[in-house]
This record gives structure tokens, sequence and C-alpha cells, in this order.
């Protein structure tokens, strides 16, 4: 179970609402899926009720915890103003928090990202940054109350998969946050391979919506967060230089 402030949800895969064909389609990846929480990019949401159909239309509020994020900031005063817009109009305290450093890389500012992290913080706010895959920077968002850290595995919707475990497996270690992997997941086994590390879940979008049938992805995911996590905590064999018979010689009769 995933503990986010008074938030508590079954499913480790965690996904978005962009990129997605339809709303339909959208709709029909997070059932698949499990996920239990979703973003939301708060910029990208009409909350004036216009009659267009809206993506919080199709998201099941009975099922699904809305995380509104902070996309499109990039600085750390745009980013506090967003999460406060976000709380007054959907009614939580949750806030995945984005400042962008970089226009091409979509980099997150580590100096902006802690700033607004320890202001959101002193103002209530549940607060889930994502952050580069460096150590130190997510002790200090861990010191600043940060619910949780976030590092990403490669840069936004590249589908590079886990580009350094190593980086990731140092953070898993000394987190007493959950850690959530986000950021440039491109298939099922990298997923599986973040919940190997130790990963608390996996937060992707653009890998089950940029995918040739989203919704059979989508159920790939939630097998693999699935396989992943039980793999994890069983504990892998010990890797060894030189062969070791499956089926061992010594004790056979006759031997």
């Amino acid at each position: 179970m995933l503990q986010f402030g008074d938030i508590s949800i079954d499913s480790r895969l965690l996904l978005g609402t962009g990129k997605f064909e339809s709303f339909e389609t959208m709709q029909a990846c997070h059932k698949a899926s499990g996920t239990q929480m979703v973003t939301v990019a708060i910029r990208r949401v009409n909350l004036d009720g216009p009659d267009a159909p809206s993506v919080l239309d199709f998201i099941d509020t009975d099922t699904i915890h809305l995380l509104p994020n902070t996309a499109g900031c990039f600085t750390a005063k745009d980013a506090i103003t967003t999460a406060h817009l976000a709380r007054a109009a959907m009614g939580t305290s949750l806030i995945k928090l984005e400042v962008i450093g970089d226009a091409v890389t979509l980099f997150p500012d580590a100096a902006g990202t802690l700033e607004a992290a320890t202001q959101l913080v002193k103002d209530g706010f549940t607060v889930l940054p994502y952050c580069q895959d460096d150590p130190i920077l997510c002790q200090q968002l861990e010191d600043a109350g940060c619910a949780a850290v976030m590092p990403l595995a490669a840069p936004i919707g590249s589908g590079l998969g886990i580009c350094n475990p190593h980086n990731l497996s140092l953070i898993i270690s000394r987190a007493s946050v959950p850690v959530i992997v986000d950021a440039g997941i491109g298939t099922a086994s990298d997923a599986a391979r973040a919940m190997e590390l130790g990963a608390s879940g996996v937060l992707l979008n653009t890998a089950i919506a940029g995918a040739g049938d989203p919704v059979l992805m989508a159920q790939a995911f939630r097998d693999a967060v699935a396989a992943g996590h039980a793999a994890q905590r069983a504990g892998r064999m010990p890797k060894r230089a030189f062969a070791a018979a499956s089926s061992p010689m010594s004790g056979l009769l006759g031997s």
C-alpha cells in the first residue's frame, strides 16, 4: 500500500491523462491498468465549466484520486500559484510539483523545485516533487517535508527506460518516503525493473498513450508493476561468475 499524507492506495501504478487519442481511450486505459491515482495538468484543464467535454468528466473519482500537477511552470513562483489554484478548484491538497528548468530537455530545475516544495509544505500541501535522479536533491526534498520523491528514469516522453539504475538504487536505499520513478519509462519491462530496484511505484503516461494498443499496454504495465514488486520482495538469487548446475550431481545414488 502507498501512503501520501492521509491518502492510501493499493495500486503502485500511477498514470497521466495526456496524449491519448480520445478521452474514451484514456478512460479505458485507466480501468485496464487498475490505477488509483492519475495526474492532471491544472494549466490544461478549463475550470470554468464550458460545454465541451473535460478530462475530468472521464475520470472515475469514486475509485481514482486526482493528483493535480504544475506542468508547464518554469519558476517556483508560478508553480506555487498553480498549486494553490489546483487546491481551490479541485478540492485536494495533493500536488505533483514540476518546476521545469529547460524547455528542450524538460529536466526539472533543482533549486526551483526545492524552493517551491519548501513553501508548499509550509502551506499545507502534500507534495510529490518530480526531480532529477540526484540522491542529494531527493534527500533535501524529503527533509523539506515532501510526502514522496519522484526521480526521473529518463527525459519526459523519451521512452528510454532507466538510464541510471545506480542512482535510483542510491535514492531508494536512503529514502524513508515513497520513491516513485517518474518519466522516461518506455515499456512494461522498464516498470518491472524499477520495481525490482525497490521503487515504491512508477508514474507514466506516454508509454501507454503512444502504444499501438494502449489498453493492452495498460494491462501489461499493471502486470509488470505487480511482478516487479513481488520479485523485489522475494529477493533474487545471487549472481555468480561461473555456472552452477541446476541439478547437482552430488548425492545421487551410486555416486
